[in-house]
């Protein structure tokens, strides 16, 4: 049973009472039955509730998870300090304003703490790499020592592009790309699907990729790792490799310029 489902099903029953209630308030205002105004304004909310009620609950939430999963761990930090100094300073001047004479006094605060918590989050996360440096520079230096990992231990991720363009049998088997070759299996997927298409020139491409492929599963001196970890919360082979790479602390092989600027 999936979420967009569940939320369906309460969304109609919230939206029906809702609508019945509203139909039954209405009617004693208007002095009609109440009974058929119930009925009706329900049943334009059990409606609304099986329509409207994915698009405000499960959707968002998808999208904001995949937003978050892309965000690295010093954006996220930036907005939540921005976020909090936004409500601390809306929270100060709360009552000044509240003060004012209505609607002013009522309104004032509310939009105060929207305002407020939005230029806060914008500004740190504008700023947060000038806003880091500025605290770091202040802290007690010592020198460190970092050794750099093994790089027969490194892991690269390779994409869709890459694998079709056929150059990396060649490269990775002068030994330039040291390190562990993984593709993910729904890179794998999409060079399947590309294979099977119905466009010949596709199919040509996909088919080019898979024989590269076997080519690098079958060279002893490359290093080839079929992995079946998947990303959750989003659908895009690009958006899935970008927060594996980060969750695996891997580089990403990619002839694609618009993934090349994300990760």
């Amino acid at each position: 049973m999936s979420a967009d489902f569940i939320a369906r099903l309460v969304g109609m029953i919230v939206f029906g009472v809702v609508g019945a209630y509203f139909g039954s308030s209405t009617s004693v205002l208007l002095g009609q039955p109440q009974l058929v105004y119930a009925v009706i304004l329900g049943l334009v909310g059990v409606l609304a509730g099986l329509v409207l009620t994915p698009y405000l609950t499960t959707r968002p939430m998808r999208a904001l998870r995949a937003l978050l999963a892309r965000l690295d761990v010093q954006t996220l930090v930036a907005g939540l300090i921005g976020l909090i100094v936004g409500l601390v300073i809306a929270a100060l001047l709360a009552f000044p304003l509240s003060l004012l004479p209505p609607p002013f006094g009522e309104v004032l605060p509310f939009l105060g703490v929207l305002l407020l918590a939005y230029f806060g989050v914008a500004l740190f996360v504008m700023r947060q790499n000038d806003i880091f440096a500025f605290f770091l520079n202040r802290l007690p230096r010592r020198k460190v020592v970092e050794e750099e990992p093994p790089s027969a231990e490194r892991r690269i991720l390779v994409d869709t592009s890459v694998i079709i363009d056929g150059r990396i049998a060649d490269i990775a088997r002068t030994g330039f790309l040291s390190g562990i070759l993984i593709i993910p299996r729904f890179v794998l997927n999409e060079l399947q699907y590309i294979a099977d298409s119905a466009d010949a020139l596709r199919r040509q491409r996909g088919r080019r990729g898979m024989e590269v492929l076997s080519r690098l599963q079958d060279d002893p001196l490359v290093r080839v790792q079929i992995s079946d970890i998947d990303v959750e919360g989003t659908r895009e082979v690009d958006d899935k490799l970008v927060i594996l790479a980060r969750q695996l602390k891997a580089l990403v092989l990619t002839n694609d310029y618009n993934l090349n600027r994300i990760a």
